[in-house]
């Protein structure tokens, strides 16, 4: 009986070690862009072989569908020209933004990639909003043009925004089609930038929405990332259509400096 006793103390111990590493487990910056990195060369070379997906509960969603990744835009070589992340070590998620300009066939891609429980060493979703040829306002080569002349450094503690002002602000956004009020609750720059698929608006706050819409945008998946200034939401926007669409947006000492929309005629 004695050795029996051992035997589930031992097991025990052994059951409280595992449950306190995945305790600790931490979301790490390192570990999201890491794992962003890797999706990144997965794209460039239309392989998915090196990705570590999540081997019991991995989502691929392409423009607001769930999709097979062995069909999807992740099958085909892209020459990435443009390419930037962020990473949300509270929600255990990046974001990362590509552009393929000078390939065969021309792509801007908004990217979520999350995590389950706090490990980064596998990927439990890729979710993209994936814009080409038809897609609203698109010309990849224009849009290079404006966004690689921007700075998304990151930014000092005195100029970061709070998580929660982020997030105020990127449903704000969102909300100005349908809530009259939205657009002056949001602190814009007077030098902000809006690059909506290929046209340029300076400054971001000029010709604004003041409601109208009876749909609100919806399906709100947000990734931010405070050291950058940024929150990107993935959504619905289905105050015009039920198209699928990418809004990022960065503060730079608590006014918009940058607004990025990524949008997908159905």
């Amino acid at each position: 009986m004695l050795g029996l006793y051992t035997k589930l103390a031992t097991a025990a111990i052994a059951i409280l070690a595992m449950s306190s590493t995945v305790a600790s487990a931490e979301c790490t910056r390192e570990g999201l862009l890491a794992a962003a990195n890797s999706y990144l060369a997965a794209q460039a070379s239309g392989k998915i072989d090196s990705l570590k997906l999540s081997a019991t509960n991995f989502t691929y969603q392409q423009n607001n569908k769930v999709a097979d990744i062995k069909t999807g835009v992740l099958s085909q070589a892209l020459k990435i020209d443009l390419n930037r992340s962020t990473a949300d070590t509270t929600a255990c998620a990046s974001y990362t933004m590509l552009i393929s300009a000078t390939g065969s066939k021309p792509y801007v891609i908004a990217t979520q990639i999350r995590h389950e429980g706090n490990d980064t060493s596998s990927i439990a979703m890729i979710d993209s909003i994936a814009a080409t040829t038809g897609a609203l306002f698109f010309n990849a080569q224009k849009t290079l043009g404006y966004i690689q002349k921007e700075n998304w450094g990151t930014l000092d503690e005195a100029q970061r925004s709070s998580r929660e002002e982020l997030k105020r602000v990127g449903d704000a956004y969102l909300d100005m089609w349908t809530d009259a009020k939205a657009a002056d609750s949001i602190p814009w720059g007077t030098d902000c930038e809006r690059v909506e698929g290929s046209q340029l608006t300076r400054p971001c706050g000029a010709t604004l929405p003041h409601g109208g819409s009876q749909k609100k945008n919806g399906n709100r998946r947000y990734v931010i990332d405070e050291t950058i200034g940024s929150v990107d939401v993935l959504c619905s926007f289905d105050s015009l259509g039920n198209m699928p669409d990418s809004h990022e947006i960065r503060l730079e000492g608590g006014k918009v400096k940058y607004v990025h929309t990524v949008t997908v005629l159905q």
